[in-house]
């Protein structure tokens, strides 16, 4: 049920409650999950991955077959093994362990886990997780064998942070230490699902060839996450912004949250911003190898996402008081532009760095190089789909201009032709009926002299009827005439 202000947002602003529902009633799925033919544990596991993401849940189950169920069941697993790691009452001695050998539980009839907190989002996930087992074991040993590397690669790297006192007590330290975190969170996952793309024919090899693709794929993901819950991360005491970008600014961490600090704090989040639009232009590169419409679907959605969020977030002080998170309407829209192809996944990055220049200032240390790599993103895309010169553009508008006047001169003569046209038409039309009226009255005239008609008394009645008339009214007009004098007829006496 939608709240009241939900209610009363998409009655002001119509364009994103229309996106709403053409997404609702219009969108019509590449590929639709078949239930008949899932087994009951298989269908557990979609109720899970519906528990667990509801956007990420829209674009799996619309995958091709092939993918439907190994992908979700990737899903699941990892959540598994990341709600581990983010349960912050869990002792390190306990973790440290639970992630490295969590890809070996996958092999373990009946493996669960209990040991989260009662609040933890996720944790009935790990409580059930023998279903996600059972089907894992039933998935083709391909599939099988990349969830595994990459959980076991993941819950390795996880478990050295874990392990980590400095991590724990101040952070991330260093860039480098900040990009080594989101490759083992989400990088990893772009390796996997790479390596199950190619394996089902629907990506090209080349993009195994070249890793810095599909690591950028989960780096800009995750980054932009990490950018916006900053203050969900704060409150919770984690800190994953790099102490070497945020100690520019700010002597504490904590000072990026005070009023007074509000352009230091802006400052810090414009440099974030600048280190995840790095990975821009490698994102569209890799979409450029997707084959298949799901899997470009599948792909191509997060990322406009997140380069809306990053837009979202620039300059907007909103997100060190509250989290803040595209609307509804915008995420339908993302989503109705991001599952048509390439270049109009492209247009979204170009509106969106075109509204984060905009945004930029001269004030910010940042400016520059805002600037400078929002146009790299720009000419990486004028590459793959080139724009028109604004010469061209001013040719054809005057081309156009000069059409459009040719165009109306002749359409007026045109209408000055047409309009003497109608009027001899019309004079013509009624000489045509008058000459007919004439020639059946004469022929009328004639038929009845043929049959002994007298026009000759006619006539003269005709006259003496006229004069009759003409007489009367004269007298009429003359007023009444005084009688005779009477006489007797026998003489006066």
């Amino acid at each position: 049920m939608p709240k009241a202000t939900e209610i009363l947002y998409y009655l002001v602003h119509f364009q994103e409650l229309r996106s709403i529902v053409q997404w609702k009633v219009w969108h019509n799925p590449v590929h639709e999950r078949n239930e008949s033919t899932e087994t009951e544990a298989a269908k557990i596991c979609f109720e899970y991955l519906d528990k667990t993401s509801r956007s990420f849940s829209a674009v799996i189950k619309e995958l091709h077959p092939e993918l439907l169920l190994p992908i979700c069941l990737f899903y699941l697993v990892l959540r598994g093994l990341d709600t581990i790691e983010d349960d912050t009452s869990i002792p390190a001695t306990t973790k440290e362990p639970l992630l490295r050998n969590f890809h070996a539980n996958l092999e373990v009839d009946g493996w669960h886990f209990d040991g989260n907190r009662p609040e933890e989002k996720d944790r009935d996930l790990l409580v059930n997780f023998r279903y996600i087992i059972e089907e894992f074991k039933k998935t083709k040993p391909a599939y099988r064998e990349v969830i595994k590397d990459i959980t076991q690669k993941m819950g390795n790297g996880m478990a050295d942070y874990c392990l980590n006192a400095e991590f724990n007590e101040v952070g991330v330290n260093t860039v480098a230490e900040y990009d080594l975190y989101c490759y083992y969170v989400a990088g990893l996952v772009g390796e996997g699902l790479t390596r199950i793309f190619v394996e089902s024919k629907f990506a090209n090899p080349g993009l195994l060839e070249r890793p810095q693709l599909h690591k950028s794929m989960g780096l800009f993901l995750q980054k932009v996450n990490i950018i916006r819950d900053i203050r969900e991360d704060f409150d919770d005491k984690r800190k994953f912004w790099p102490r070497e970008i945020w100690s520019k600014y700010v002597d504490r961490f904590e000072d990026l949250f005070k009023p007074e600090n509000k352009e230091k704090a802006l400052s810090c989040q414009t440099h974030m911003i600048l280190n995840a639009l790095e990975h821009a232009d490698d994102c569209l590169f890799y979409l450029a190898g997707l084959k298949e419409q799901s899997v470009f679907n599948f792909c191509a959605i997060p990322q406009s996402m997140a380069i809306a969020t990053l837009d979202l977030c620039f300059r907007n002080y909103a997100m060190f008081q509250r989290n803040i998170k595209i609307t509804k309407g915008e995420a339908c829209q993302l989503m109705i532009e991001s599952t048509q192809n390439l270049q109009v996944v492209t247009q979204v990055f170009r509106k969106h760095l075109h509204s984060i220049r905009k945004k930029n200032r001269p004030q910010d240390p940042n400016f520059l190089k805002i600037s400078i790599v929002c146009g790299k993103v720009e000419k990486f895309i004028e590459t793959i789909f080139p724009s028109q010169k604004v010469d061209e553009i001013l040719a054809k508008a005057r081309a156009d201009e000069s059409r459009a006047a040719l165009a109306a001169i002749a359409a007026k003569g045109e209408t000055a032709r047409e309009a003497d046209n109608n009027r001899k038409d019309t004079l013509f039309l009624f000489a045509a009926v008058l000459l007919m009226m004439l020639v059946m009255s004469g022929s009328m005239l004639f038929l009845a002299w043929l049959l002994g008609a007298r026009f000759d008394v006619g006539l003269e009645e005709l006259k003496k009827t006229w004069s009759l008339l003409t007489n009367g009214t004269f007298l009429q007009a003359s007023g009444p005439t005084q009688p005779a004098p009477h006489s007797s007829g026998h003489g006066e006496l």
